[in-house]
């Protein structure tokens, strides 16, 4: 088959798609944060698109999608041959195709999953917000890519074992959001609770910024979901249908919830439903129907809305909810096509048990979460451990109480001082350092 135009152009715009997400993810996240600490919050993500990328291009591409030539050691790790991203370059420049799809050029394929590496390692940081020294965490996004994303990518949805196995994960519930959540659960322990946790009331200080972090997380995840499919066919169509569904199901659910718990729908609840639906129906867009979008929506925004409070419960510190949403809505997400799987548009894959299946491919999706999951937290923890000992992982409690953003950045999100006389009200620099005086314009 030769070069399909059509699908290249679809799938460079679904690259900016993912890529947009992070920024939103920075939205998102900081929103969520205390005002002393939203821009080191945004930069984590930043961050992560920085080292991530360099990553990706000297050998995570490589270890993730090619073999090694030996059939044990490649289930588990890719090889070499892609080092730099030279031999991708001189596939597309000899108009070769690629290995994952025969109709797109391989370095456009390349640039697609890099997108999805980034939000992965992004994803971990709401766990640790308002206490991680930014160097460290930079250090940790280098070896937890390494070490855990490049080789599950390769697992998965590269020639490794749980691929061989059937495992099915369309976009990422096990790759990414287990993968992420189970990381993040790992780095909550290491780091230990924000000082004044569960105690002190720490708010989201800007709705705004999380609402339109979530806009465009909903926006750009249409080009996770839909061009997962790598090509523009009927199932790039019922992926895209089925996130739209799902999403708007579980935002509805969650806030349900919330009214008849707490007796009040809320913002910040509706943001986070619409984030659970969109993680739960990652692994399962192009293989349900929409009819069952909506019970996964359902259920995710429901489960979701209740996994968060397991914070106050188990006594750790999951700062924006990573565990909650990511962690249980992928794993929702991953188990949920052993019962509703209908492959549509694939009729010789393995259905789900409401569609004639049998319990072995309902075996395989909870195998993925499980091993996923379990391998991501003890090496994040090993991770984050030796950093914590070597460099130091937490910030130290003074610097903690002044606010991460001034203490690392030497910046402030918010200009709060009274501009020019009269009104007599007390002004501060950033929300976390609050003098008991009046500035002194206002003498």
């Amino acid at each position: 088959m030769k070069i399909d135009t059509g699908a290249t152009a679809w799938m460079l715009a679904a690259t900016a798609l993912v890529l947009l997400m992070t920024p939103g993810l920075a939205f998102f996240y900081g929103g969520m944060t205390r005002a002393k600490s939203v821009l080191n919050m945004m930069m984590m993500s930043f961050g992560s698109i920085i080292s991530v990328t360099i990553l990706w291009v000297l050998y995570g591409h490589s270890i993730a999608f090619t073999d090694n030539g030996s059939s044990f050691i490649n289930k588990f790790i890719g090889g070499f041959d892609a080092l730099g991203l030279h031999d991708v370059a001189t596939q597309v420049s000899e108009g070769l195709l690629p290995d994952q799809s025969d109709n797109i050029p391989t370095m456009v394929f390349s640039a697609f999953q890099l997108t999805f590496a980034i939000i992965t390692v992004a994803l971990i940081s709401g766990a640790i917000a308002d206490r991680a020294k930014f160097g460290a965490w930079i250090a940790f996004t280098v070896a937890w890519a390494t070490l855990v994303y490049f080789p599950v990518a390769h697992w998965v949805w590269g020639t490794g074992w749980l691929n061989k196995l059937g495992i099915e994960d369309f976009a990422g519930g096990t790759v990414v959001h287990v993968n992420a959540g189970a990381a993040g659960l790992a780095l909550a322990f290491v780091l230990g609770k924000r000082r004044g946790w569960p105690k002190e009331p720490m708010r989201p200080h800007n709705l705004p910024f999380v609402l339109l972090g979530v806009g465009l997380l909903w926006f750009g995840w249409f080009g996770f979901n839909a061009g997962s499919e790598l090509a523009v066919d009927g199932t790039t169509g019922l992926a895209f249908m089925n996130t739209q569904i799902a999403t708007a199901v579980a935002a509805g659910a969650w806030i349900v919830v919330e009214k008849i718990r707490d007796g009040h729908a809320t913002t910040l609840g509706v943001a986070s439903g619409a984030v659970a639906g969109l993680v739960a129906i990652t692994p399962a867009c192009g293989f349900v129907d929409p009819w069952a979008a909506i019970v996964l929506g359902a259920i995710a925004g429901t489960a979701c809305a209740y996994a968060v409070g397991l914070k106050y419960k188990l006594g750790y510190d999951d700062s924006l909810d990573v565990v909650g949403v990511h962690l249980v809505g992928g794993a929702i997400g991953a188990i949920s096509l052993g019962f509703l799987a209908a492959y549509p548009f694939l009729p010789d894959q393995h259905k789900g048990l409401f569609y004639g299946g049998g319990a072995h491919q309902l075996g395989l999706q909870a195998l993925g979460p499980v091993v996923i999951g379990l391998y991501s937290f003890i090496m994040a923890w090993i991770i984050g451990k030796i950093i914590d000992v070597t460099i130091g992982f937490r910030l130290d409690e003074e610097d903690e109480a002044t606010g991460v953003d001034i203490t690392t950045h030497a910046e402030s999100a918010y200009d709060l001082a009274t501009a020019g006389g009269g009104g007599g009200a007390t002004r501060t620099v950033l929300g976390g350092v609050t003098p008991e005086k009046k500035v002194e314009a206002d003498a």
